[in-house]
């Protein structure tokens, strides 16, 4: 059993000091688990990337919410779902329009004007996940750890514990399903 898994045991027992003996050695994995997401987010976010690990580490590790965790697996794809959380309530907002939501600032010839901003794709992509995981929650899974922890596809076949090929297959079927609904969703009806 490896040392994050003890932990994650000692802190299911109770063990009031497990999370500051797990913090560094999940640290490292959590950040670049949050850089790879913030690569994907659009320049200029205000949310960097420490930020978005030590936000979710206090999800994780709220005494408040006594959670239990089935192993290291588990464990990152917790983290991997309170990122999410954490980048779509960012993107919420930032939409709202007291700050702005429905203007962008695009400078012509020195002059900043403001001009309607597209919907942000990070909310679509977040209410089509949840439809999803009503309806194929182990597809909804692999979505979350490609797409928002950064995993590749071993990664997620090892850490949901399936084949390769499994994880191959729920991932091109998820994205396809994601793909109709999203474009289900939006306004215009022009393909996104």
């Amino acid at each position: 059993m490896s040392d994050v898994t003890q932990l994650l045991d000692a802190m299911d027992a109770g063990d009031r000091n497990a999370p500051n003996q797990l913090l560094p050695l999940v640290y490292d994995e959590l950040r670049k688990l949050a850089a790879a997401k913030m690569a994907q987010e659009k320049p200029g976010q205000t949310l960097q990337a420490t930020a978005l690990v030590h936000e979710a580490w206090l999800r994780l590790v709220n005494p408040a919410d006594s959670k239990s965790w089935n192993g290291r697996g588990h464990f990152f794809g917790a983290a991997a779902e309170a990122m999410r959380r954490i980048l779509v309530e960012s993107a919420r907002r930032k939409a709202r329009l007291r700050h702005g939501g429905d203007w962008e600032r695009a400078a012509l010839d020195g002059i900043e004007i403001a001009a309607p901003m597209p919907e942000d794709r990070l909310v679509q992509v977040s209410e089509a996940l949840d439809d999803l995981e009503r309806e194929a929650p182990e597809a909804a899974r692999v979505v979350k750890l490609r797409y928002f922890a950064g995993l590749t596809q071993e990664q997620v076949a090892e850490t949901l514990g399936t084949s390769l090929r499994t994880a191959e297959r729920q991932w091109t079927w998820a994205k396809a399903w994601l793909f109709r609904r999203i474009q289900a969703q939006d306004p215009t009806g022009k393909p996104s």
